[in-house]
């Protein structure tokens, strides 16, 4: 079975026939990459910059004082000093050509500067939650009446406010003109929202109108290719913006006649103490 995401990382979507058009929208394909695939990129893009401003010297041996007629390398670490503006003065433009190059590349550094920087900033700036999802979802009697539940913790050391959780049902459905289509069903919950969230064990009543309900209800819906998907969204306390995560779930992972294993500990000087190393454990009713 594949594993789910946890840490609100983008869904797996595979595009066949769409145009690429990667330069329309190059803000945002730089704002998806993890912070290595970022410094690479800024790397890779730092030395090409170079190697294209140091071809334009090469084309006019002499143009740069004390470097090699025809140098490539020269050019390339005159091209460095030029675009970071070092400028230690050992090499330096003599004709006219080097000067109208080295003032493009002077400009060129100037912009390529201020958009890493703005770049870098609006990924440390961009709000991130941090909401661990329990790997299984638990179907079992409470009070007498069968629910279906679902545990999340925020795994940072302070609280979400005003969460909202949503809960829905995907699943796969064939109309009466033979069309497959995919139809999406909200799932209701005891209570979808928290003004503080720390630990969260949200419940689905499994009446006649849940589509849980009844004898081989999750086979038919394993039949209709279903799976659940929650999307929460909240209020990061120490930022004061909006959050979201989001975690999909297959049929095979939800666990009947089970309850998950107590993880929150209350002591008495008011401090809550959650087990993380117990959180995805669930136990047998």
């Amino acid at each position: 079975m594949a594993r789910r995401r946890r840490d609100n990382a983008p869904a797996r979507v595979k595009a066949v026939g769409l145009p690429r058009a990667s330069h329309k929208d190059l803000y945002h394909f730089v704002l998806r990459r993890t912070w290595l695939e970022f410094f690479l990129l800024a790397g890779v893009a730092f030395l090409v910059a170079n190697a294209l401003f140091a071809t334009l010297y090469v084309l006019e041996p002499g143009c740069v004082a004390n470097a090699r007629p025809g140098s490539f390398e020269d050019a390339f670490y005159f091209s460095v000093q030029t675009l970071a503006t070092i400028g230690y003065g050992g090499m330096y433009p003599v004709t006219r050509y080097a000067h109208a190059v080295v003032t493009l590349e002077a400009m060129a550094g100037v912009f390529s500067l201020a958009l890493v920087t703005g770049i870098t900033f609006t990924r440390f700036a961009r709000p991130t939650a941090r909401v661990i999802f329990a790997d299984k979802v638990v179907l079992a009697a409470r009070d007498g009446v069968p629910h279906l539940m679902f545990r999340m913790a925020n795994a940072r050391h302070n609280q979400i406010v005003d969460a909202h959780l949503r809960v829905m049902l995907l699943v796969t459905e064939r109309t009466r003109e033979g069309e497959s289509m995919r139809r999406q069903f909200d799932v209701p919950l005891v209570r979808d929202r928290t003004a503080f969230f720390l630990t969260w064990t949200a419940m689905h009543v499994v009446d006649e109108s849940s589509p849980f309900h009844g004898e081989g209800a999750l086979e038919r819906l394993r039949e209709r290719n279903a799976q659940i998907f929650l999307s929460l969204t909240g209020v990061d306390e120490t930022i004061g913006q909006l959050i979201h995560a989001r975690m999909d779930y297959q049929l095979d992972d939800i666990v009947s006649n089970a309850r998950f294993t107590d993880v929150l500990t209350l002591h008495p000087d008011g401090t809550r103490e959650i087990d993380y190393r117990r959180f995805h454990d669930v136990e047998p009713l």
